[in-house]
């Protein structure tokens, strides 16, 4: 089994350095990286995690926690941000909370016991001062905490403010918006607040509906769909809180014979790749995930690195528009 001095002498570089390579410490030229890879992978030699971990203070080990691995929203951002990871040397670790509070506690303690070098965090049941206690980077996604290390969010009232302003152009004048989970705070919100103040401003009549964790949980809203354009007959542009809602108003629409975008026009949110596969095919809200994912990497590696890193990144979205409009 090949050593650590094995690939020093195979990649003609010092063990200090190879091991520098190895922990992604203080500063390695892209030949002495590649150097060292291509005798790694001569070699067939396998660094001992465990054993690097247990000489450092922590490890090179993100650990990422999603409340949902079935949605289409965040198959796509584990896929960046593990991407992203992998680009600056770390490797995640998954864990799928679910939306309960208990296992995101359970994770959170499995990743301060297997020392990561950080938590990504995409959840939001855990009482904020859990993280007082850990003593690591944390960095979130689409949550703010107090006390935590940074937050990385797209405009989510700008997202509002656009559907808004779009069915309105359209010649929607009876607007229908599905928001987030009732009870439950989260930037999200902030979607139905500028989607509320377009509306006001132009004096145009709208309704709200709050959505309950068992639809986020099963995504399953097509019940809930039908029953609102039932209850609100005259609604002629919907705005909901993601693609996988508005694919589904679709399917209400076909049982309920209401022709979309002729008598009524959806806009969903995310712009995930799932808005391309219905006919007709999604106008929605782009949200930067890919960027988002490479900001909350970027974020954590400057904070672990010891370096000043700004508390909250609020990136900018954009209508994108295609049949449902």
């Amino acid at each position: 089994m090949a050593t650590l001095k094995d690939v020093a002498r195979e990649s003609g570089l010092t063990v200090g350095t190879v091991s520098r390579v190895l922990n992604n410490r203080g500063y390695i030229s892209d030949k002495a990286r590649e150097k060292v890879e291509q005798a790694m992978k001569r070699l067939n030699y396998q660094p001992n995690e465990v054993a690097r971990s247990l000489s450092k203070s922590s490890s090179n080990t993100i650990g990422l926690i999603v409340p949902h691995i079935r949605h289409p929203y965040f198959i796509e951002m584990i896929s960046h941000l593990e991407y992203q990871a992998y680009q600056k040397g770390y490797r995640i670790l998954l864990c799928n909370s679910r939306n309960m509070q208990e296992k995101e506690r359970e994770y959170i303690d499995i990743c301060t016991g297997n020392k990561v070098a950080g938590i990504i965090l995409c959840s939001g049941t855990v009482p904020v001062e859990v993280f007082d206690k850990i003593g690591i980077t944390v960095v979130t996604i689409e949550r703010f905490l107090d006390n935590g290390t940074a937050a990385v969010e797209c405009d989510n009232r700008q997202g509002g403010v656009l559907a808004a302003e779009k069915l309105i152009a359209c010649g929607c004048r009876h607007l229908l918006h599905v928001g987030n989970i009732g009870g439950v705070f989260m930037p999200a919100d902030m979607r139905t607040e500028g989607f509320r103040e377009v509306c006001e401003r132009e004096h145009v009549h709208f309704e709200e509906i709050l959505t309950e964790e068992i639809q986020y949980d099963s995504m399953m809203y097509e019940d809930m769909l039908e029953e609102a354009l039932r209850k609100y007959p005259e609604t002629d542009g919907l705005f909901v809180n993601s693609d996988v809602i508005a694919a589904q108003t679709l399917q209400a629409c076909g049982r309920l014979h209401i022709p979309v975008p002729e008598r009524l026009k959806i806009i969903g949110f995310d712009d995930v790749f799932l808005s391309t596969l219905t006919t007709p095919q999604l106008t929605t809200i782009h949200q930067p995930a890919k960027e988002m994912a490479e900001i909350a990497v970027n974020l954590l590696h400057d904070s672990v690195s010891g370096k000043v890193v700004p508390k909250r990144t609020v990136l900018p979205v954009r209508l994108v528009e295609r049949g449902t409009t």
